[in-house]
C-alpha cells in the first residue's frame, strides 16, 4: 500500500483546512485508515480514525467536535477535515493505514502498517 497525501498548509486560528491521502495498491476498503500527527519535539499522536465500513469513527480528545474523518472508497481516499483550528494544532499530519487485526485498537502508531510521508499545518495566532 502507498500513502501520498495532500497537502498542509498555513491558516490562520479558527480557520479550517482539509487534508487528503490517496491510497494505491491493495483493496482500500477494507483497511482502517488513521491519522496522526506530530508536533516539534514532541511523539506522533493519534488523530482520528475510520473504520472500513466508514460508518465507525473515532478520535483524540483534543480534536473532537472540531475534526471530522471521512473516507472514499470509489476514490480509495481518506480525507480529514480540520474546522476551528488552534495555534496547538501545528504539526506535521500524517495518514497510516492498517488491514483489519483483531485485537487492535488503532489508537497506536504500532497498529498501522502504512504510512504516508507527512504534510506541515501551521496554525497561527
Amino acid at each position: 500500500v502507498q500513502l501520498a497525501g495532500v497537502w498542509g498548509g498555513l491558516v490562520q486560528a479558527g480557520g479550517s483546512l482539509r487534508l487528503s491521502c490517496a491510497a494505491s495498491g491493495h483493496t482500500f476498503s477494507s483497511y482502517v485508515m488513521g491519522w496522526f500527527r506530530q508536533a516539534p519535539g514532541k511523539e506522533r499522536e493519534f488523530v482520528a480514525g475510520i473504520r472500513w465500513s466508514g460508518f465507525s469513527t473515532f478520535y483524540a480528545d483534543s480534536v473532537k467536535g472540531r475534526f471530522t474523518i471521512s473516507r472514499d472508497n470509489a476514490k480509495n481516499t481518506v480525507y480529514l477535515q480540520m474546522n476551528s483550528l488552534k495555534p496547538e494544532d501545528t504539526a506535521v499530519y500524517y495518514c497510516a493505514a492498517a488491514p483489519y487485526r483483531l485485537g487492535r485498537s488503532y489508537y497506536l502508531t504500532s497498529d498501522y502498517d502504512y504510512w504516508g510521508q507527512g504534510t506541515l499545518v501551521t496554525v497561527s495566532s
